[in-house]
Formats: C-alpha cells, sequence, structure tokens
C-alpha cells in the first residue's frame, strides 16, 4: 500500500508518497518535469514489499504546496529536499533521480555524501555530452519559447518522443500533469526552473568530480529516444565512475512509462547488491 503524506519543511508543505517495510533499505525518488511522484507509482508498486520507498513532490509541482514569495531555483528544491530528508530522519538511502531530479540528487549529495548509499541516473544529465540542441537551446530561451512546453500537445509530446510503442503509454500519466500545470501560477514558477537550469550545467564540473572524488555505487537508466538528453550522456557516468551499471531501452524520456517491466529487476537487484 502507498501511503500519501504532507510534511512542514521550511515554510513548505511537501507531499510525498511511501511504501514499503519502515527498517528496509531506503530509496528516495526525485522526480522530473513536468511530472511529481506519481511518476513513481508503477516502480513503488513492483519494489515497495522489499524497499521503503519515498518519493516527494518538488516545490513547484504536484500537490506540494509553498509560501508567497518562495524563489524557484533549483538550489532551493535543494534546499527543501535536504530538509525533507532530515525531516523524515534519512540516514542512509540511495536516490533515484530524473530529468530534474538528478540536478536535485547531486546537489543533495555533495551537501549529505555521508547519507548517500548509492544512485540510480534515469535521463538525468551530468555531462554536456548528453545535452541535444534542444536542451542547450532551453539554457538561453526566453519566457515565451518555454510556454509551448507547458501546453497540452507540449506535454503529451515529451511523453511520447522517441517510444516504441505510443499505445503503451498511459495518457492519465500527461494528463495529470497537465492539471497540475494549469493550477494558478504553476506555469511561471516552470519557466522560473527552466530559465534557472543553466545554473545545473556550471555545475556539471563540480559534480563529475563529485563522483569521481566518491565513488558512489551507480546504476544509469536510459532511454535511448530521449529529445532532450542523448545516450552520449549516459556513457559519459562511465568515464569518471567505471564500475557504474548502465543499460540502454527502447524508449523515450520517460523510460519507466514503457519499460517498467525490465528497469524495476533492475533497480532491485541493484540495491540488493549495493545495500550493506
Amino acid at each position: 500500500m502507498i501511503a500519501h503524506r504532507f510534511v512542514e519543511v521550511d515554510g513548505v508543505r511537501v507531499f510525498y508518497r511511501e511504501t514499503g517495510p519502515a527498517d528496509a533499505p531506503v530509496l528516495l525518488l526525485l522526480h522530473g518535469f513536468p511530472s511529481a511522484s506519481h511518476q513513481f507509482r508503477g516502480l513503488m508498486g513492483a519494489l515497495g514489499d522489499r524497499y521503503r520507498m519515498i518519493a516527494p513532490d518538488l516545490p513547484g509541482f504536484g500537490r506540494t504546496e509553498t509560501p508567497e514569495g518562495f524563489p524557484f531555483t533549483f538550489d532551493r528544491l535543494a534546499d527543501i529536499t535536504e530538509g525533507f530528508v532530515k525531516e523524515l530522519g534519512l540516514e542512509r538511502f540511495h536516490v533515484y533521480g530524473f530529468d530534474y531530479g538528478l540536478p536535485t540528487a547531486l546537489r543533495l549529495a555533495g551537501r549529505l555524501p555521508e547519507r548517500i548509499a548509492g544512485l540510480v541516473a534515469q535521463n538525468g544529465n551530468a555531462y554536456d555530452d548528453g545535452l541535444s540542441e534542444m536542451a542547450r537551446g532551453l539554457l538561453t530561451a526566453t519566457p515565451d519559447q518555454i510556454r509551448p512546453v507547458l501546453e497540452p500537445e507540449g506535454v503529451r509530446g515529451q511523453y511520447l518522443a522517441g517510444v516504441a510503442d505510443p499505445a503503451a503509454i498511459d495518457p492519465d500519466s500527461w494528463l495529470l500533469d497537465q492539471h497540475h500545470l494549469d493550477l494558478p501560477g504553476r506555469r511561471d514558477i516552470q519557466i522560473a526552473l527552466a530559465l534557472d537550469y543553466a545554473s545545473n550545467v556550471a555545475l556539471y564540473p563540480a559534480w563529475q568530480a563529485w563522483l569521481r572524488a566518491h565513488q558512489p555505487a551507480t546504476l544509469v537508466l536510459w532511454g535511448t529516444g530521449d529529445p532532450f538528453f542523448l545516450v552520449p550522456g549516459a556513457h559519459a557516468y562511465l568515464r569518471d565512475l567505471p564500475d557504474a551499471e548502465l543499460h540502454l531501452f527502447d524508449t523515450g524520456h520517460f523510460a519507466l512509462e514503457e519499460k517498467l517491466s525490465e528497469i524495476a529487476p533492475l533497480i532491485a537487484r541493484f540495491l540488493e547488491r549495493t545495500t550493506s
């Protein structure tokens, strides 16, 4: 059973989903744009009998509530995630970072390295190699250039681009994302975060240095049809983490939507192998 809860962190009312035995190894699930914790429902259902799985909605997404004047930057997403981890008393955990969740996870790892048991990077980029022309365009985009991505066709397109079987993608996924995007003020929030994405690219060298120094156990999962983050970005992790495990899938950006049955066992074996 997946429980649905709120916790207060620095004035932010963080919504999160949780399942699994309280004393089991912890997997912290950090979602991407334009989604929220609901994107992990299938994975939590598949592995929740063996692992404690916790998926918060990042500020500006899903059901998490932010106070007026909250600054929407990736640094602040990491601040709230760090507070969330401490509020829940998570002393040691693996972290799954997808898309926006990956830069949040790496900021968190730099702040709390002793708590990171391992990293799952799923279409979450940390190398120039992985930036497509579309992603590079985001670094200099204007608000008007970002707005179409927030419209229904733009959101739907992110789910369907590069997939092997469009009929396998549940339309409820993008429709729920669109519901949250259409809430008052949410589009301005997403534009602010998109305009701050360059702050992640500026930190790539620091994150790469952290990976080389700490050598966290790492599982890299990548949909090869991702129009934002290219396959060379997946292979690039192996430069700094030669012992990392890499798996490529014939699907798009939201790899869990189409390849859950293949990905879930890989994550289970990775957690089993790297949990002491």
